[in-house]
């Protein structure tokens, strides 16, 4: 656990020191649970986004966007059901003060038993060398089926503990398992009780006429509330999807984990609607679908697990998480749910408008079902980033820290180094800038030695070191280095926009779904 602490604040000093997150507003000592995305973290924020709008959006005809107000009228939510039902359970420890989600206690301590069945995954495979059969070691040994067993009769108690709004029971179960506080142990806890998240606000010019509205907790009711504008005016047949990206807001009273858990945070979310009776089959094939989508990224595929809901929303005919390997565990990184035709049929009561689709080929009338995929930007950013910060030991018994972000998500894709500031070289290098900037972020670097400057965008994340020399000048030629492997090699200064482009190329990278 320790190392997974080190590893994680490794991640949170990384962020702020190359100018990927910065503490919202610092210098009145930050706001809890808010952060701001700095020079690298903006351009890396919307490479995510990009890489999903294009998989999500630009390649598929039935798909299209959408930027809907966060504000949104107050019925909205009523009809969501958030006013009614968007909770946490919340419990307090008397002998620290501090307030926890009970839920997130419960899976912390399932996540130890996580922990214990790696650890011994790892010893096994050790032991056992080339023959190991992780498959075969997880299905029979003992120890490692009793902690399985252990923790999913756990979750499973609690979610239906939690589905039954039975609080009393959750606190028992935290008794039972002797969880104690996480910063005092302290096991004297409060009974648990329900929170709701949404932010409130008010909307007119004076206090006794103004409107209560809140911030929106989600995007997907956007989406929901136009559903038949977009499908009447884009002449949309079903299957068809909304993707939006967005901001949403949650009073997040646990708020912590750096960015995985922020009250201000974005959603990259889409809606397809399907005819009523087919939703299971899509269902499977959007889980199918997104997780070759996190994949094509190359981040390992033993980093992702799906995990199948217990306690399924009042909505949900089936819903699952891809589950990511942070520092800190497996946590949920994105949602694939079947909700079934709850959202529109709600606003269509709510609102008395009908919100139905006429399917030609039936020649009838219906409410459509929607299979959803809801990834957070944040956690993405999380995902890659803490997945791509390593340690490497090289040759010479010294240590580098490097950056091993996907090349089509990097912000900066190459460093421009003119080798001394004299003799003509600083003028090569930046016309080298000019050019390749119209296609590609790049930056200049002319301080410190050349090796010094490799270590600094290695740390930044940056792809490409390209130098210029004094052979430059006589023959047109440049070092390029590669981030990954420190190989260099000797290229033509035409041929470094195709070399960088085969390498950060969006399409090279989605074409592997």
């Amino acid at each position: 656990m320790a190392n997974q602490d080190d590893q994680f604040k490794k991640v949170v000093s990384h962020a702020k020191e190359y100018g990927y997150v910065f503490q919202s507003s610092e210098i009145y000592d930050g706001l809890s649970a808010v952060y701001d995305y700095a020079q690298n973290g903006v351009e890396l924020k919307k490479n995510i986004r990009d890489y999903w709008w294009k998989a999500m959006v630009q390649m598929h005809e039935n798909i299209v966007g959408l930027d809907a107000a966060i504000f949104m009228h107050p019925t909205t939510w009523k009809a969501s059901g958030h006013v009614d039902a968007f909770n946490d359970p919340l419990i307090d420890n008397k002998d620290s003060k501090k307030r926890y989600r009970a839920d997130v206690l419960i899976e912390d301590y399932v996540g130890k038993l996580d922990a214990k069945i790696e650890k011994e995954v790892a010893k096994a495979a050790k032991r056992f060398g080339e023959s190991f059969d992780k498959e075969q070691f997880l299905a029979t040994n003992p120890r490692v089926v009793g902690y399985k067993e252990k923790g999913d009769a756990i979750l499973q108690r609690m979610g239906k503990s939690l589905e039954n709004e039975d609080l009393a029971d959750v606190k028992l179960l935290i008794e039972e398992l002797e969880i104690g506080c996480p910063l005092s142990g302290s096991k004297n806890w409060t009974d648990v009780k329900q929170f709701n998240l949404m932010f409130g606000t008010k909307l007119g010019a004076s206090a006794d006429t103004a409107m209560d509205l809140y911030l929106r907790p989600e995007t997907a009711q956007g989406i929901f509330v136009n559903f038949l504008n977009v499908q009447k005016t884009g002449r949309m047949k079903i299957p068809f999807g909304i993707a939006q990206t967005g901001k949403a807001f949650r009073n997040e009273i646990v708020a912590r984990q750096f960015i995985f858990r922020m009250r201000e945070f974005e959603q990259m979310e889409m809606q397809f609607f399907v005819r009523p009776g087919t939703q299971k089959e899509w269902y499977e094939q959007w889980k199918e679908t997104r997780l070759k989508w996190h994949l094509s990224l190359g981040m390992g595929a033993d980093n992702y697990r799906f995990h199948d809901h217990e306690k399924l929303a009042h909505y949900a005919d089936a819903a699952a998480d891809i589950e990511f390997r942070f520092p800190f565990g497996f946590k949920e990184l994105e949602g694939i749910h079947s909700r079934t035709d709850f959202d529109l049929s709600s606003h269509e009561k709510f609102s008395g408008k009908k919100l139905q689709y006429f399917d030609p080929e039936l020649n009838e009338r219906y409410v459509p079902y929607v299979v959803e995929t809801s990834i957070g930007l944040d956690r993405m950013f999380l995902a890659v980033f803490s997945h791509s910060l390593q340690e490497e030991e090289l040759e010479n018994g010294t240590t580098r820290t490097v950056l091993k972000l996907p090349s089509v998500l990097a912000p900066t894709k190459a460093a421009i180094l003119p080798l001394v500031k004299k003799d003509g070289l600083p003028e090569v290098a930046r016309k080298i800038v000019e050019d390749l900037k119209w296609d590609f972020s790049v930056t200049y670097d002319e301080k410190d030695a050349v090796g010094r400057r490799y270590r600094r965008q290695d740390a930044a994340g940056t792809p490409f070191c390209i130098t210029v020399d004094h052979e430059t000048l006589n023959d047109d030629t440049v070092t390029i280095r590669h981030r990954d492997s420190m190989e260099q090699q000797r290229v033509k200064i035409s041929e470094l926009k195709e070399i960088i482009k085969e390498e950060v190329d969006v399409k090279n990278w989605l074409m592997k779904m």
